[in-house]
């Protein structure tokens, strides 16, 4: 591959001071360690995924507007997959929508509009992946945290909060609701009922009436040895008689405990070495929490004191003897105080140490004690560096000394962590230290508009100027520009393309506030950003996997192009060999041909389908065609998971959106001028556990009712399932109740599909659209369902009932029963590409009479700067008055990372 060049070529020109270079003929033991980082990069190469919206929060009924940046090592526009999905996952783990993108040059760009019914108000998960990337797990998915807020017929305005007392047996929770109108007014004196889920069991409920501000204070006793640690208080207010609006609040108790961690640089504490330690302080949610303390020895000697400097993260040196423990005496922010036991030294040891003040090199020093030197006295020792599992920097020297100090300039490496390794003679890695390397200076893409300040829906005219120092740069960039007003944002929370591709990409574990280390960085957040590295200890590449090469088989291939494959037989189940297939789209001319292998396959490449489009593949035109059977392949989708971003989630949507949701109310309010009015006759009964004599003694007060909408999406019913069926366990084709399973009793849930006993493998044969609910009974109150079958708990899938129709001879419904010979079935296709609307005002004052209440005021993902290196665009500002702020990010040609905000003034 192209990039093993590069590094050999870097390896021989690496210089430093005490290190001599590498040489291939050195050394069998850096050979060793270099063919296999070689061959890590040869068949492991990462891809990453960033992708670049136009808002970080939205209402229903907008679009999200978007771009995905693909690449590789270097962050180069990857050449691996041409395919790029985006999942969309609710704050229930349940996924809404899936878009599938075709990937050019490494970019691909969609939209994802938020239909009212589909998106309700909530905190969604969105991760973009390619089929590649599931071989390496979800930790290095992109992935985000967007709140949405509902502004149209908002009926109740919340502001929701609680504590929690707990100890070891009980948990008591105190709530406090506030419900006000839509015009912001308290709603006193009403009625409000209210329950409170865990588990999908009902653990509490009570009735209470709200004071004069409209806020209703709760109190939630859990069961004894059963605190809820994800539950949901649920309320519904009765604003009149005929009007009951519920509202759903996440409960997440934590106890109330603080934490810290202590991280040796380099890994260990070496006795006899003065060791930089880095801290890590969380509270009981897991966020950061500032600390100071002490560290004092087992004689009660004190130390040294410590205090944290950025998100209960911080440093401090501390030179160790084996024979002597050591205790950290904390207190946190809050006032509490606790004592922490440091890791002990180890007597005989080496370890690395990094300072990384040096805009052009990392300086670097080698410590080994006097026990380790002295039986190791002349022995080799290696130092590679490496990024995204690429060697960029390898060198040797012995040990001759109990220091040894080198430096190794940053231009060796491209930007992000450098994940620096200490080998011992035996190629065994022994220490280990990550340093980040900020963007280099010299690249720059700069924004800038014709005026300083403009008036409302007066055009802009904005330059794009894209170079490194004063050489032009060839790259694809996005551009977003928003209302400040409508749409404030706190700079250090955003996911940025910097801190994604840069940082978190390469990092299992939460990050909190990403861009901090980013937005205008400086001297401290330099500083900050090194104790990240010292305390954010889980990474991509362990070397100790690579060298005893226990690394997780590949399973999937970078994806190429839309296909559909499969198998086609003949009645007896033999494939068919040269066999001849079509493809058509309905309602469309598109088709193309295939014609099957000597194993029977076959594979339509290359295809360009629309999503939601059905296709039909046709075998009857073969040899003895009438009597074929098509096989198809099934499509590989991402296991849906839990948000690993939870600590992002925004709990009072209504008031941290408050001015965006403000506006959009008068955006599409202004939008509709007619109000869909519906006509009911007689509600038709739905199909439920009730309509089957043997299991109509389920209790519908311990069952809880899952909606077939919300498997619509799912490739999956039974995958789906998985998820969806909170109160179970899935494990093995079987399902648990999950409350019983984890207290070890292994007796699976009965399922039941239209009343008839049914096992997991028939629910993988159910279409997600033919579900209309899906009940769950974690009890079976009288027991009739589990002494029968000797189980415990039931599932039961209520399939949609057939419309009833006329009469028809055999004849006839002969015709409608499916041909084996014919398929039709509607694959994940690519979404819908549209472009954004920004109006054009000519003599606006006077044409235009309508208020222009926009948000993003200019979305473009299609910036590619000129062979200048510079680009002029054109748009129209809105009618909001205030500061407006212009957001560009993208990659070059050579894998420069780049990001600028810009802001103008409108009145």
């Amino acid at each position: 591959m192209r990039f093993v060049k590069f590094v050999i070529a870097l390896i021989f020109i690496s210089t430093a001071v005490q290190l001599s270079s590498y040489a291939q003929q050195d050394s069998i033991v850096l050979d060793n360690i270099m063919n296999k980082s070689k061959k890590l990069a040869e068949e492991r190469p990462t891809e990453r995924v960033y992708v670049h919206f136009d808002k970080p929060y939205y209402s229903v009924a907008d679009t999200i507007w978007f771009k995905t940046y693909l690449t590789m090592e270097q962050n180069l526009p990857s050449i691996l997959s041409k395919v790029v999905y985006v999942d969309i996952i609710n704050n229930r783990d349940s996924l809404v929508q899936t878009v599938k993108l075709p990937v050019v040059k490494g970019i691909a760009t969609g939209n994802i509009p938020l239909t009212p019914g589909t998106y309700k108000q909530g905190n969604y998960y969105i991760k973009a992946y390619t089929l590649w990337m599931l071989n390496f797990g979800e930790d290095f998915f992109f992935s985000k945290t967007i709140p949405i807020g509902e502004a149209i017929d908002k009926q109740l305005i919340t502001h929701f909060s609680y504590k929690t007392n707990q100890t070891d047996k009980n948990q008591s929770i105190e709530a406090i609701v506030q419900f006000k109108n839509s015009e912001n007014v308290a709603q006193a004196n009403k009625t409000v009922n209210w329950k409170v889920t865990s588990n999908f069991d009902v653990v509490s409920k009570g009735k209470g009436t709200t004071d004069q501000n409209g806020i209703l204070k709760i109190k939630i006793d859990s069961r004894k040895n059963e605190p809820i640690t994800n539950g949901e208080l649920i309320t519904d207010v009765t604003l009149s008689e005929t009007d009951i609006v519920t509202s759903n609040f996440k409960l997440k108790p934590v106890k109330n405990t603080n934490d810290i961690q202590f991280f040796p640089e380099g890994g260990d504490l070496v006795s006899g070495v003065a060791t930089r330690i880095g801290f890590k302080a969380i509270n009981g949610a897991g966020l950061g929490i500032d600390v100071k303390g002490t560290i004092t020895d087992n004689g009660g000697n004190k130390l040294t004191d410590f205090t944290s400097a950025h998100l209960g993260m911080g440093s401090f040196y501390l030179n160790t003897e084996n024979t002597k423990t050591y205790t950290a005496n904390v207190t946190f922010k809050d006032g509490t105080t606790k004592s922490f036991e440091l890791p002990k030294s180890v007597p005989s040891g080496i370890t690395l140490q990094v300072t990384n003040t040096d805009p052009l090199a990392i300086a670097l020093k080698i410590f080994a004690n006097e026990e380790y030197f002295a039986a190791n006295k002349g022995k080799s020792v290696f130092i590679v560096g490496s990024n995204g599992g690429i060697v960029y920097y390898a060198a040797k020297t012995k040990l001759n000394g109990l220091a040894t100090n080198a430096k190794i300039p940053k231009d060796k490496f491209p930007s992000g962590i450098t994940q620096i390794t200490l080998f011992n003679e035996a190629g065994a890695p022994v220490s280990e230290r990550l340093a980040f390397n900020y963007p280099k200076s010299t690249v720059n893409i700069a924004l800038k508009t014709d005026l300083p300040t403009y008036k409302p829906r007066q055009k802009v005219k904005m330059t794009v100027t894209a170079k490194n120092g004063t050489t032009p740069i060839d790259g694809s960039y996005s551009i977003s520009v928003t209302d400040d007003q409508k749409v404030p944002v706190n700079e250090d929370n955003e996911i940025t393309i910097l801190s994604s591709l840069l940082l978190t990409s390469e990092l299992k574990g939460y990050i909190e506030k990403p861009n901090y280390y980013f937005n205008k960085p400086d001297e401290k957040k330099s500083s900050d950003l090194d104790v990240l590295m010292l305390t954010q200890g889980y990474r991509r590449f362990n070397f100790k996997d690579i060298m005893t090469g226990q690394l997780t088989p590949l399973t999937m291939l970078p994806e190429q192009d839309m296909r559909i494959s499969g198998t086609l037989r003949d009645r007896t189940g033999m494939p068919v060999r040269k066999g001849a297939l079509r493809l058509t789209v309905t309602g469309s001319k598109y088709a193309a041909e295939a014609l099957t292998n000597n194993t029977g396959v076959f594979v339509f490449p290359n295809l360009n389908i629309p999503d939601s489009s059905e296709v039909v593949i046709n075998a009857k035109y073969s040899a003895n065609g009438s009597n074929l059977m098509i096989m198809l392949d099934g499509q590989v989708a991402a296991p849906i998971s839990k948000n690993p971003k939870q600590l992002d989630e925004i709990v009072n949507i209504d008031s941290a959106l408050a001015p965006y949701l403000n506006n959009s109310k008068k955006q599409y309010n202004y939008l509709r001028t007619l109000k869909e009015v519906k006509i009911e006759g007689a509600k038709v009964k739905k199909p439920s556990h009730a309509d089957y004599p043997s299991l109509s003694g389920l209790s519908n007060i311990t069952g809880t009712t899952i909606d077939g909408d919300r498997f619509q999406g799912c490739n999956t019913f039974a995958l789906c399932l998985q998820t969806l069926a909170m109160g179970l366990t899935y494990f093995e084709n079987n399902f648990y109740v999950t409350r019983d399973y984890n207290q070890g009793n292994k007796t699976p849930v009965q399922i039941f599909i239209n009343g008839s006993p049914s096992d997991y493998f028939a629910l993988t044969a159910i279409q997600s659209s033919d579900v209309e609910s899906v009940e769950v009974f974690p009890k079976d109150e009288l027991g009739t369902v589990n002494r029968l079958y000797g189980t415990n708990g039931v599932l039961v899938v209520n399939l949609k009932k057939a419309p009833k129709g006329t009469k028809m001879s055999l004849a006839e419904f002969k015709k409608l029963m499916p041909e084996a010979n014919i398929t039709k079935f509607s694959p994940k296709g690519f979404s819908t590409q549209r472009e954004f609307y920004s109006p054009k005002y000519v003599n606006a004052a006077s044409t235009y009479n309508f208020n222009d209440l926009r948000s993003t005021i200019y979305w473009n993902p299609k910036v590619v700067p000129d062979a200048t290196g510079a680009l002029s665009l054109e748009y129209y500002n809105g009618d909001g008055n205030g500061t407006y702020r212009a957001v560009i990010e993208g990659v070059d040609k050579d894998g420069n990372v780049s990001r600028s905000v810009y802001r103008y003034t409108v009145k």
